[in-house]
């Protein structure tokens, strides 16, 4: 921990004096701040499949600060709270033909807070099983198996009252969400909370990029995560990317949900590229010197974007908050991303820096404010 964290330190000195960034002591990467919006404190996960909230909670955070409102840490666990019902009662409606996995997407968030408000983290943590750290093993255990048990009965009607003992779990485990609560000098409900700061869940748009729909229309995004069938805005993929530069360029971050899968995606060395060769046929020094040396990277284009999503070699695999970009030594361009692994084991004190060209091939879709959207295309969209 003490060598992460003391690269991490030097890092940010030199980034401040230099005004560039070298991922590892062995890496010839160099990076050239561009842009780097402000962000709230790197947080873990853990042993959780809910990074969904992680990185819309994070978003969310800096958004806060982009419109006025200062530095907040918002609960993810409170938003947890919310969407297992909400997932709960979806699958047992569909006898059991839906998605009962921890994953969840961004508009899931933004649907508690207009209907329950948001906290902030210290008025709800969702540690009430004795730990320190996040760990749903045992809950989402318990939760899926009463709910199976629940669609195993043989015979007569459902009862009105399994949903709540189902929640009575998640209250031993999470906490009772609050009614009201006191933070900094003033008490809110969680609803006014959300309108003191200034989230309106309208205000955010998902975005995507797929062939096999219209662009320029919605359509339910085909993921498992996408439980709650929740409409898509289709945009080409030029235009996709186009949003996401006009974002950052002014002021704006990005809920980004995408594929992590790539062996060329590694936490650990703050890097994700997708180079033109394939991992199966470079040599073992040509995987080593994928996160040494900039390489050749793939030229993505709508056609071969549509064909990873069609055979599933681009998934929807997790969800992380970008908030800048930067250049390497080559030109080439990179966002810069806050993930939800925590800050050890990485070089950039848990950031990490995704080529444009792995960018536009494995982005899933995008969460992002309807002021971030160029004209134009707001006008294309309808929005």
């Amino acid at each position: 921990m003490r060598k992460y964290t003391f690269i991490t330190s030097i890092m940010a000195a030199v980034f401040m004096i230099f005004g560039s960034v070298t991922l590892q002591a062995q890496s010839e990467y160099a990076f050239t701040e561009k842009v780097e919006i402000s962000a709230g404190p790197v947080q873990n996960q853990s042993r959780t499949g809910t990074c969904w909230s992680f990185a819309t909670i994070s978003f969310l955070e800096s958004e806060l600060i982009r419109l006025g409102k200062g530095e907040h840490r918002l609960s993810e666990m409170y938003m947890v709270r919310y969407v297992y019902p909400e997932k709960a009662t979806e699958y047992v409606r569909r006898h059991g033909n839906s998605n009962f996995g921890q994953g969840s997407l961004s508009h899931d968030v933004m649907k508690v807070i207009a209907n329950h408000g948001m906290v902030p983290e210290e008025v709800y943590r969702g540690l009430k099983y004795g730990s320190e750290i996040h760990n749903h093993g045992e809950l989402y255990a318990g939760l899926k198996g009463f709910t199976d048990g629940v669609l195993a009965r043989r015979s007569g009607l459902l009862t009105d009252v399994w949903i709540d003992a189902y929640s009575a779990i998640l209250d031993v485990y999470l906490g009772t969400p609050p009614a009201t609560f006191n933070y900094r000098g003033r008490t809110y409900t969680p609803k006014q909370f959300a309108s003191e700061m200034g989230i309106v869940a309208e205000d955010y748009v998902e975005l995507t990029s797929y062939n096999h729909h219209p662009y320029y229309t919605q359509f339910v995004l085909e993921v498992p995560d996408n439980w709650a069938n929740s409409l898509y805005y289709n945009l080409p993929l030029d235009e996709l990317m186009q949003v996401m530069d006009f974002a950052l360029a002014n002021g704006h971050t990005i809920a980004w949900d995408g594929d992590v899968s790539e062996r060329t995606f590694s936490h650990r060395e703050g890097l994700a590229v997708l180079p033109a060769k394939s991992w199966e046929d470079m040599t073992e020094d040509e995987r080593r010197d994928v996160f040494r040396n900039p390489v050749e990277e793939l030229v993505v284009n709508q056609e071969n974007r549509q064909h990873t999503f069609n055979n599933f070699s681009t998934t929807d695999d997790h969800l992380m908050h970008i908030n800048g970009t930067a250049r390497d030594q080559n030109g080439t361009l990179y966002y810069l991303t806050k993930n939800s692994y925590g800050t050890e084991n990485n070089p950039m004190g848990g950031y990490l820096y995704m080529s444009e060209p792995y960018v536009r091939m494995k982005t899933i879709a995008i969460m992002v404010h309807k002021d971030a959207i160029p004209a134009d295309i707001k006008q294309k969209l309808g929005i």
